[in-house]
């Protein structure tokens, strides 16, 4: 049974949860991943602090390259020092890395498996007033399509630190997708982190539906589960690792419950939910329900504001639960 109990954050469902940006504990595990190792090196295009790397630079300026606005000629310097024993860490927008340098992230990085990390900052819907331009609501399916490519999607800021760290020792090619907001933060530093596991942070007795969820959206699935309780008992996973997506744990839970909603700030299409979608049709055909962005553009808005219009809060997961349980029963 997935009946794991884990360490979380125990005021994760009061109203002043401690919040913080994913993009800060990137700035942290780089410090972190530099002083365990120096081979750690860190590169930048022109957007330093608010990809938090200003972090690692203040601590190892002789370690840190300033790229300038060339998000390509950063992918590629990047492979160069990869091939010769470093551990490059490259950040931009999401929107620019590796929305403008894919081609160089496909070429020079994942073709020659060389271990350097993709630090994709402000990704999704909730970069707000930036609008559409700004809202990378693709790049978990750029990435998961790449072959070599690891995917991870953190939670909170806790849990991106974690990964930083995990990501300069594992030896791959890795995209690390980070949010500009403050989200609220779910995990403790005793919260197991591994790079390919999903854990649960939710169980039911009798569960009637798997949600499955990735990145600051996993908060509202879990205020999705607290308000179920009772009438629609459900399991919440912290699926972090889009890529190796963690098999065994996801079919188990389909098997358990029979209908599983995948939750996500992404296209559905590509991201997480496709993924989850493409396991189960292969092992164990599930009724699924998806929340995510619908084949279309953001707008300029408020973060809170866009989650509502987009159907992306916990009463649309909650909704959405109802609908798979619907499709299980029909």
């Amino acid at each position: 049974m997935l009946n794991m109990k884990l360490k979380l954050n125990n005021k994760l469902f009061d109203e002043d949860v401690e919040q913080s940006p994913t993009r800060n504990g990137y700035g942290e595990g780089l410090v972190i991943a530099g002083e365990k190792d120096p081979n750690v090196v860190v590169l930048c295009a022109d957007l330093t602090e608010s990809t938090r790397s200003n972090f690692f630079k203040e601590k190892f300026p002789g370690r840190f390259v300033e790229m300038g606005v060339a998000e390509q000629g950063m992918a590629t310097v990047a492979a160069g020092m990869a091939n010769y024993g470093k551990i490059p860490f490259i950040s931009s927008y999401a929107a620019f890395s590796p929305g403008r340098n894919w081609e160089q992230i496909r070429t020079t990085i994942a073709l020659n498996d060389v271990p350097v990390k993709i630090a994709g900052a402000h990704a999704g819907l909730t970069v707000g007033p930036d609008g559409a331009t700004h809202q990378m609501l693709e790049d978990i399916a750029l990435m998961r399509a790449m072959p070599n490519m690891i995917v991870i999607y953190p939670a909170d800021s806790i849990e991106a630190k974690k990964a930083t760290i995990a990501a300069a020792t594992n030896g791959k090619p890795t995209y690390i997708r980070l949010a500009r907001e403050k989200t609220p933060i779910v995990t403790i530093e005793a919260t197991p982190f591994k790079i390919g596991k999903a854990e649960v942070f939710w169980t039911s007795k009798d569960p009637q539906v798997a949600i499955i969820a990735s990145g600051p959206l996993l908060y509202e699935a879990l205020l999705a589960a607290k308000e179920l309780t009772g009438s629609h008992p459900v399991i919440v996973l912290n699926c972090h690792t889009i890529k190796p997506i963690d098999e065994q744990t996801i079919i188990h839970a389909a098997k358990i419950c029979g209908a599983v909603v995948t939750v996500e700030e992404h296209q559905i299409m590509g991201g997480l939910g496709g993924a989850v979608a493409e396991l189960l049709s292969k092992n164990i055909p599930t009724p699924q329900e998806f929340i995510g962005m619908p084949d279309c553009f953001g707008e300029s808005g408020q973060p809170d504001e866009l989650l509502e219009k987009y159907h992306m809060k916990a009463k649309d997961i909650m909704e959405a639960v109802k609908k798979a349980i619907v499709r299980k029963n029909s």
